[in-house]
């Protein structure tokens, strides 16, 4: 299969929204495989205009759909939180991002932060340090990218891009399904216990 840029694989673009730092990566699935292409985040600043910092979210989005053109938009699926006034910034960030996924024409996929831990781990319950070692990981990257949002986003993408492979569509959509963590299956205790005992050493 050949990408909207003659590429080989699946490119994606994962995004962890908000309306602080948007982070983005762009990642290449092929054969089963992970290849960062691009990663950063979209910053605004605080005391700006709110629908000015929306319109800063939605060039920048647009700048990097038009920039890398991929197969695929992976973003996280909005969830209730305790503060009202966070919540609707997010949203309203959000509104921006998939505005400018439609226009280009880019199909969008949605997924809950537990679906994310099934697919990097198969552990719903996987801390945030040990997803981000997993990313490291499976995209043979020398560091954690960062700020962290940048890190979130290119699990996000690696998710999608494991769904999209097919071979753990069922654990994902029963992750979505259920709202609650599961007991780890085989493969994530592996995973993770290969991660602490890298830490120890």
């Amino acid at each position: 299969m050949e990408n909207s840029t003659g590429n080989s694989g699946l490119k994606i673009l994962g995004i962890d929204p908000g309306y602080a730092i948007v982070g983005y990566g762009i990642v290449l699935c092929a054969a089963g495989k992970y290849r960062s292409l691009d990663y950063g985040a979209i910053t605004t600043n605080a005391g700006e205009d709110f629908n000015r910092r929306l319109e800063a979210i939605y060039n920048g989005v647009k700048h990097i759909l038009e920039h890398h053109r991929p197969d695929a938009l992976a973003i996280e699926k909005l969830f209730f939180q305790s503060n009202q006034k966070t919540v609707i910034g997010v949203s309203e960030a959000r509104g921006v991002i998939l505005l400018a996924a439609v226009q280009a024409n880019v199909p969008i996929f949605e997924y809950t932060p537990l679906q994310v831990k099934m697919a990097m781990t198969g552990y719903g319950r996987a801390l945030k340090p040990q997803m981000m070692e997993m990313t490291k990981r499976l995209l043979n990257l020398k560091e954690v990218p960062k700020p962290d949002d940048t890190a979130d986003a290119l699990a996000m993408a690696i998710c999608h891009g494991q769904v999209a492979a097919g071979g753990i569509k069922g654990n994902i959509r029963q992750a979505g399904a259920a709202g609650a963590a599961n007991p780890p299956g085989q493969k994530g205790i592996h995973l993770i216990r290969q991660i602490n005992q890298g830490k120890k050493k």
